[in-house]
């Protein structure tokens, strides 16, 4: 591919540069990639009529389960699987390049929380480490091993070691991220309540099938009541993903420079709505390069001015309790 591409990715500055770099990456992706390709082809698309990145079509993400999603003919450095649904479908996620991957959620991370040296890192991801190939356990490993901290670690089902472990960074005032899904977050809470004053704590979204589903509001609430904190942080990313939005209060995320979000119209794939309205996300995320970088995905949510955004809900999660998706 062309390196001058590659090495643009995490320097642009604007909206001029991420529209002007994003249709290069779409015509090459539209060469390249042949699942993308024939996609294109089947909704008769002609690559060289793009000329705005609203018009490029984006590649439903449950393409992931069934298609090898891959631009160029690169090797394959690692391969990334999601928790998979009911049906026990698994995305599938083949990056050629590792580096990349690490490169964008560590330039994520150090956007939003700064060098990951200044902090101790616990990983509460039970479901994420009782199965392999998971980016998130990448990205925590990895994470976990800038700090330099010998606290810093995973914890499984141990919920007492962990709790333990928090009390003892509390009395030292070590600056603390708790990195959690949202079930075992929500477990901790129920069996222990205390207060954290230097520890950010952060979810990862899901009760993957171990509790009933609540709003993000609701979740937060819960946490903030246990652990006496006025913000709960959150983590907005997916397997097909190189990366991530972050969310310091309220679940409103942001995305770095080189990602960026639309909301299409529920009804019309093809049409945009205004910020403030419901529709599903749409994300553009120029470190996909080597797989598809225009990813149309399952998650329902809004726009605010400025491009931060909320997270509503999912198309087919209609069980999320006091959470209507379609009103505005």
């Amino acid at each position: 591919m062309d390196k001058s591409i590659k090495s643009k990715i995490f320097i642009v500055k604007n909206a001029e540069e991420f529209g002007s770099l994003a249709l290069d990456i779409f015509r090459y992706q539209a060469e390249h990639n042949l699942t993308y390709r024939k996609f294109l082809e089947q909704l008769g698309t002609d690559p060289g009529s793009i000329d705005n990145i609203k018009r490029i079509p984006f590649l439903p993400v449950e393409s992931f389960k069934n298609h090898k999603v891959i631009t160029g003919e690169e090797k394959i450095g690692i391969t990334f699987k999601s928790s998979g649904t009911a049906s026990g479908d698994r995305s599938i996620h083949y990056v050629s390049d590792p580096d990349l991957y690490i490169e964008s959620f560590s330039r994520c991370f150090r956007l939003y929380y700064g060098d990951p040296a200044n902090y101790c890192i616990l990983a509460l991801l039970p479901s994420y480490l009782e199965r392999r190939e998971s980016s998130l356990v990448f990205m925590a490993k990895y994470l976990i091993e800038q700090t330099n901290h010998p606290d810093s670690g995973f914890y499984l089902h141990n919920l007492d070691d962990l709790t333990e472990k928090l009390v003892k960074l509390e009395k030292k005032k070590q600056k603390t991220i708790l990195l959690g899904v949202s079930f075992a977050l929500l477990d901790l809470a129920e069996k222990y309540s205390l207060p954290l004053n230097y520890t950010i704590i952060i979810e990862t979204g899901g009760m993957k099938g171990q509790r009933e589903e609540i709003i993000r509001e609701e979740l937060h609430d819960i946490l903030k009541k246990a652990f006496r904190v006025k913000e709960i942080h959150s983590e907005y990313g997916m397997t097909e993903l190189l990366s991530q939005a972050w969310s310091e209060r309220d679940g409103i995320f942001h995305t770095p420079p080189w990602m960026q979000i639309l909301i299409r119209d529920i009804y019309d794939p093809f049409n945009y709505i205004p910020d403030g309205k419901s529709g599903g996300i749409n994300i553009i995320d120029l470190a996909n390069i080597h797989s598809c970088s225009f990813i149309a995905t399952q998650d329902i949510g809004k726009l605010h001015p400025g491009g931060s955004f909320e997270v509503l809900g999912r198309f087919d999660n209609s069980d999320v309790r006091g959470c209507n998706l379609m009103v505005d």
